[in-house]
């Protein structure tokens, strides 16, 4: 596990895009996780500016995303499905038959996981996704559990998932209560895992997460044991972080613009 310091949100989103970027350049055709909510839209910012100066194809790219609400439709304002083509698809040359949200319409829960499943089988699985890190610990909208849920499911959010997302709707009671979310083996099958996280309101989450004991009371604790992840997170959110405690290292800006590890 590597674990980035940035300063702030912008340089978080900068350093998470270098990152996604380098991906794509290195393979054309990659196959990227994408994530939604308010962490993640600095790092699409950020890609479509150096995508307008010419610096990167998305003509290639497939992409699939973690999850979206079970009940609401493509075309609503607040569906995932929305959120993608506002902030990143309609953007970007990406062609829209290679990007891929599950079907929120879908009411048959055991068929829409299982489409899901075999469709990100069949791109030849997942090279690169990204994560941002809920209040709670939870990634994708995989909550606190008894046990990690491997593959694609229908999840009944959290009280405190739904006071979070009240924010993107006119009242609490327009919030879905249920979602189709990646499991943790999916997310955990990904050849690369880059998670993103900022602010002061998530360093409880992250010393949970990254610098205790691996729990699926803490979903993304289990990013532990992944061979490849990269964490980005600003000053702030990892405030709370005991580095001795910590199972990968802390790199942070150096004068020449590189990183230095701290421990």
């Amino acid at each position: 596990m590597r674990i980035i310091e940035a300063q702030d949100y912008k340089d978080m989103s900068r350093k998470a895009a270098n990152i996604i970027s380098a991906q794509m350049i290195l393979k054309p055709e990659s196959v990227i996780g994408l994530a939604t909510g308010s962490t993640p839209i600095g790092v699409y910012d950020q890609l479509t500016e150096w995508y307008k100066k010419g610096d990167l194809d998305f003509s290639k790219i497939h992409t699939v995303n973690l999850d979206e609400y079970k009940g609401i439709d493509a075309e609503n304002k607040q569906s995932y499905h929305y959120f993608m083509n506002q902030h990143l698809f309609s953007r970007v040359n990406i062609e829209l038959q290679n990007t891929f949200v599950p079907d929120g319409m879908n009411e048959n829960q055991d068929e829409e996981c299982q489409r899901y499943e075999k469709l990100i089988a069949g791109l030849g699985g997942v090279d690169l996704q990204l994560l941002g890190l809920g209040h709670n610990g939870h990634i994708g909208f995989n909550e606190p559990a008894e046990v990690f849920v491997k593959q694609t499911h229908c999840v009944s959010l959290s009280e405190k998932t739904i006071q979070a997302n009240q924010r993107f709707f006119e009242s609490k009671k327009q919030v879905p209560k249920q979602v189709y979310t990646m499991g943790i083996g999916t997310i955990m099958s990904a050849r690369k895992i880059l998670i993103i996280i900022s602010g002061e309101d998530k360093a409880e989450a992250v010393k949970k997460s990254f610098g205790e004991e691996i729990s699926p009371h803490v979903p993304a604790s289990i990013l532990q044991l992944h061979h490849d992840v990269t964490v980005i997170a600003d000053k702030a959110a990892l405030s709370k972080l005991d580095i001795k405690k910590t199972t990968g290292r802390i790199c942070s800006n150096d004068s020449a613009g590189g990183f230095s590890k701290i421990s």
